[in-house]
């Protein structure tokens, strides 16, 4: 249960459509409910305005579909990390289905407020930057992708500050060294929250090296999420922009 559906509920019990009892009984599902291995936690999104999102890793393709049933009839179901198989499974049962690399909506994605720009310094940071564009999407953002503007080629990302401009909030994914939030705070002013990547050779420590410079970087105003986390990133991001 989201609020809409909350206040809906409420309104229902003032004109005397829907009997208090009856609502009790909506309203005592909270705060979870069993679905076969899995504890789903219904009403997440009337406590924090975002629903319940499925981490589709270590799950095999029968436990996700058993939560995404339980959880679709409003927005988009997010499932984070889905297998090619349960992907698949999930094509195959519903008709509205967005796929970007490993992250899948299921059902209408709501309507977007503010811009979210995910920046991906190279095509090889490209699936953690699809699962934070997603994940912005599904979280209520409207999302403007910047790829492959990387401090190798430093050109390529003065081309794109006119979309930088125009975001509310800035998602800045990386790996190597993890120089390019640093590099795009000296330029903007935006909220931003850099992704680090596992994206480098062997002294990137997957990822670690990345993580570290975005945690010690010099221009001021940078969050840091962990390793590879573009879903926390996309998460971070949709609030700030969707906020009026």
């Amino acid at each position: 249960m989201d609020r809409d559906r909350a206040r809906a509920l409420l309104d229902a019990v003032a004109a005397g459509t829907v009997p208090p009892d009856e609502a009790l009984d909506a309203l005592a599902v909270a705060p979870y409910e069993q679905v076969a291995d899995a504890l789903v936690d219904t009403h997440r999104a009337l406590r924090t305005g975002d629903p319940e999102v499925v981490y589709g890793a270590g799950k095999t393709t029968a436990q996700v579909l058993d939560v995404v049933a339980r959880l679709t009839g409003g927005r988009a179901v997010l499932v984070t990390r889905a297998a090619p198989a349960t992907i698949e499974a999930l094509q195959d049962q519903y008709d509205e289905v967005l796929v970007d690399g490993g992250t899948v909506a299921v059902g209408p994605l709501p309507e977007p407020r503010g811009c979210v720009a995910v920046l991906a310094a190279g095509t090889s940071d490209g699936p953690v930057a699809a699962e934070a564009a997603l994940t912005a999407r599904a979280f209520g953002a409207g999302v403007e992708r910047v790829d492959d503007v990387g401090v190798a080629g430093l050109h390529r990302l003065l081309t794109a500050k006119p979309a930088l401009d125009r975001a509310d909030c800035l998602v800045v994914v990386a790996g190597m060294e993890g120089a390019l939030p640093s590099v795009v705070g000296g330029l903007v002013g935006t909220p931003m929250v850099a992704v680090p990547t596992s994206v480098g050779y062997g002294a990137s420590f997957g990822g670690l090296a990345a993580l570290l410079a975005m945690l010690n970087a010099c221009a001021p105003g940078i969050t840091v999420v962990n390793i590879d986390n573009g879903f926390g990133a996309g998460v971070f991001a949709a609030r700030v922009a969707r906020r009026p």
